[in-house]
């Protein structure tokens, strides 16, 4: 009776925090059709955009190692709150500014929902502690929320497009703006907090120190897609600087007595290669999708190549590739239960890499480019679901919410180095329109060079996880999960 109680909890908890992923997806898709009208109310160049994703990108790089840390600290619900109301905040400034620099700083503060799914993740294992099962049932509530998150995409780019044709601007940017407030309310009352908050003093040294390296990073990235940025020293010294900063950040961390990022989860032979296979993965699922959109809007009649499909056509490609996310993230949990966590984790790092490996011979139908979408979001929308699961699986119970942040944090990191890398790619040896017209679309070389990268870390990915214990990411005794990582 105790336990079927404890479920029924535990049921209504996910049920809420799906609705938590939903807006996060809504987030994700609902400004993606009025990016234009976005860039014409602010006076700025289609290109400028860019700035937006990239600023966004950066701030959600630096919030979930803090955030995560103090979910474990005081716990994962209070953080939740916060992260909520922080991007609430900065949603309802959106509507109400024309100034460029204003809205860039509240569209990066937008970004802390990234935190949103780890704290969910990690909240879903503290609370099920005490249950049989608990890897499975985790799993479960991970694919049922990523499936809300897609869901949320899809209607989120549907409605947003539809209400930029018939409403002002400013009105349309208050909605997802409301959306978040009654997040915020559905949080508040419908979600209990996780038991056993581990306490503990916050590591803001190691907070400065990994601020640091990432801004510098992230950073020196940005300044490489510039115009001149790869022959500029500086460009690469920044990035360089940051590489080399993470070096005493992990000197402290090793010192610290509760530091920020255990470290030495790295070495975990579960989790290491789950933390290697969140970066590969984010070359792909942050890297790869912009390409596929201009990819899929060059007109083959001028450049040679390309599907020449309208905006409608070509969001039909995003939904179904989400559709298929959907998909592989409810069908994880039941593919693990038959095969274990960790040949399931592989299956899904293959079907991304072969789905991208089939644009090389199949990328000039419309019929090509969805079926090669479909065997990528069906890999894709398990990993996005199994890989903070099998973190909080294999994580020290003191170290739940960083091991699944982090999972998050180092998939970004991947997808900045990705997106970097393919927009060199696609800038090199533009092609040009007949007629002498400017060059505009991406060379088709920088296309291969896309979907090679991403077939290929995709599959070292399934590799890498060939060296995990084979009982990874299953259920643990109480005693085992407590003991620190070595």
């Amino acid at each position: 009776m105790t336990r079927t109680r404890t479920l029924g909890t535990l049921a209504v908890v996910v049920g809420f925090l799906a609705f938590v992923e939903f807006t996060s997806g809504v987030l994700q898709g609902y400004y993606t059709p009025m990016l234009s009208d976005i860039a014409r109310h602010l006076g700025i160049h289609d290109a400028d955009v860019n700035w937006l994703e990239g600023a966004q990108l950066m701030l959600s790089a630096l919030v979930v190692p803090a955030f995560a840390k103090l979910g474990d600290m005081v716990g994962h619900k209070r953080m939740l709150l916060i992260s909520t109301a922080v991007t609430a905040a900065a949603a309802l400034v959106l509507p109400f500014t024309d100034s460029f620099g204003v809205f860039l700083a509240a569209w990066a503060l937008m970004g802390f929902y990234v935190v949103w799914l780890p704290l969910e993740i990690a909240l879903i294992w503290s609370r099920s502690r005490r249950l049989d099962g608990r890897s499975s049932i985790t799993a479960k509530a991970a694919g049922l929320l990523v499936a809300a998150l897609e869901a949320g995409a899809i209607i989120g780019a549907l409605v947003g497009g539809a209400l930029i044709d018939v409403l002002p601007l400013t009105v349309v940017l208050l909605v997802p703006a409301v959306l978040i407030v009654v997040c915020f309310f559905v949080i508040l009352f419908g979600v209990t907090e996780s038991p056993e908050p581990t306490g503990g003093v916050f590591d803001t040294v190691g907070l400065v120190l990994i601020s640091l390296a990432l801004l510098c990073f992230t950073g020196g990235l940005s300044l490489l897609r510039l115009e001149g940025g790869l022959s500029n020293p500086l460009s690469w010294a920044v990035v360089a600087l940051g590489i080399v900063l993470v070096i005493p950040f992990v000197r402290w961390e090793l010192r610290c007595q509760d530091p920020l990022i255990d470290v030495r989860m790295f070495r975990s032979p579960a989790l290491g290669p789950v933390f290697l296979t969140a970066g590969l993965f984010g070359v792909s699922v942050l890297g790869a999708q912009a390409p596929l959109s201009t990819f899929a809007r060059t007109d083959p009649t001028v450049y040679g190549y390309g599907l020449g499909t309208s905006g409608f056509a070509t969001s039909l490609i995003i939904g179904v590739y989400l559709v298929a996310m959907i998909v592989g993230a409810l069908l994880f949990p039941v593919v693990a239960r038959k095969l274990s966590p960790r040949r399931t984790l592989m299956g899904a790092s293959v079907l991304v890499g072969v789905g991208f490996l089939l644009f090389l011979p199949f990328h000039d139908a419309y019929g090509q480019v969805i079926a090669n979408m479909v065997v990528v979001g069906l890999g894709s929308g398990a990993l996005v679901a199994a890989l903070p699961a099998a973190a909080a699986s294999a994580a020290p119970a003191t170290q739940t919410g960083v091991a699944t942040g982090l999972t998050n944090s180092v998939k970004t990191v991947g997808g900045a180095i990705a997106s970097c890398v393919f927009g060199i790619a696609l800038l090199h040896g533009v092609t040009s329109a007949a007629g002498g017209a400017d060059g505009t679309a991406g060379s088709l070389a920088g296309y291969f060079t896309v979907w090679i990268v991403c077939g290929a870390t995709a599959l070292a990915a399934a590799v890498i996880l060939v060296f995990v214990p084979k009982t990874a990411f299953t259920d643990r005794t109480v005693e085992a999960e407590i003991a620190p990582v070595v």
